[in-house]
């Protein structure tokens, strides 16, 4: 099923190598992608402080519902406990003192909704992208194959390709499926063994596959919810509130349903103006 894209910044053939990579950058219609840390990116220069842009927030609960492309995600030993991590984290995150550290971000309806409800996943063996640097292709898998298509709808979509040469773990974007619901999604490497975006995660319960994961989706939801069709908060730089605090850390997180959780923190105008957070200067995640 093909879908049509939303809120297209650029020209996503500009941003191909011409052997079909993605010249280390991410889609120009994405944003907040999280930059790896071997991708010698080390932020733009700037005001941090977000600027409202006028665009939406995602003042509801966000309904999730993940995606796994790609023929690995068949074989038990590739899918370990990812799956089911992931799941857990999704079901945990709604509520939790981490989901709380973008709620201070509004738009003309309210306050972002830090409520999340995980509508599952689904698997897809057909062969995935090798690069994400394409918005297209992740649009319409999310169109396609996931069972409740809604404008408050979050559809991550992981593949089972490393990252190779890209200079990015994930990113996240916005689009019209050909119902004509405009849905938020989010693209993810397997970032299994992959040392660039690998959060070295002090919880020894997960795989270094699942850690590395759950950071950078908790990188692209919060990013999400405070810049749902890329129009909302960001700042004068370019960057949304998780890529200014970005492979920067304050412990273990727990979450709303007791799992626990090594992720970044989030871009806080407030605590930057009170030179606060747990870095003096701005990040937060709720500890």
């Amino acid at each position: 099923m093909g879908c049509a894209g939303g809120d297209q910044i650029g020209t996503e053939e500009s941003n191909l190598a011409p052997n079909g990579g993605d010249n280390g950058a991410p889609p120009p219609d994405s944003r907040g992608a999280q930059w790896a840390k071997d991708a010698g990116k080390k932020g733009s220069s700037g005001s941090p402080v977000l600027v409202y842009h006028g665009g939406p927030v995602q003042n509801s609960t966000t309904y999730v519902e993940a995606i796994y492309w790609g023929p690995s995600w068949g074989n038990s030993s590739f899918v370990g406990d990812k799956q089911t991590g992931l799941a857990t984290f999704y079901q945990g995150l709604g509520g939790s003192k981490y989901a709380g550290s973008n709620s201070e971000y509004t738009d003309s309806a309210g306050h972002v909704n830090t409520a999340v409800s995980y509508g599952g996943n689904h698997v897809d063996l057909s062969s995935a992208p090798k690069n994400g640097g394409r918005t297209t292709p992740i649009l319409d898998e999310a169109c396609s194959h996931a069972t409740k298509l809604v404008a408050n709808g979050y559809y991550p979509v992981y593949v089972d390709s490393p990252r190779g040469h890209s200079g990015y773990c994930a990113w996240h974007s916005t689009g019209t499926c050909p119902n004509g619901t405009q849905i938020q999604f989010a693209f993810f490497y397997n970032l299994d063994g992959d040392a660039g975006c690998d959060p070295g995660s002090p919880v020894t319960s997960h795989s270094q596959g699942l850690s590395a994961l759950a950071n950078v989706s908790g990188h692209e939801w919060s990013e999400m919810v405070t810049d749902e069709h890329l129009d909302a908060w960001y700042a004068s730089n370019g960057e949304e509130n998780a890529d200014e605090c970005a492979w920067t850390f304050n412990g273990t997180e727990t979450f709303s349903n007791g799992s626990q959780w090594y992720v970044q923190g989030n871009f806080s105008n407030a605590a930057y103006s009170s030179s606060s957070g747990y870095d003096g200067a701005g990040c937060i995640n709720g500890n």
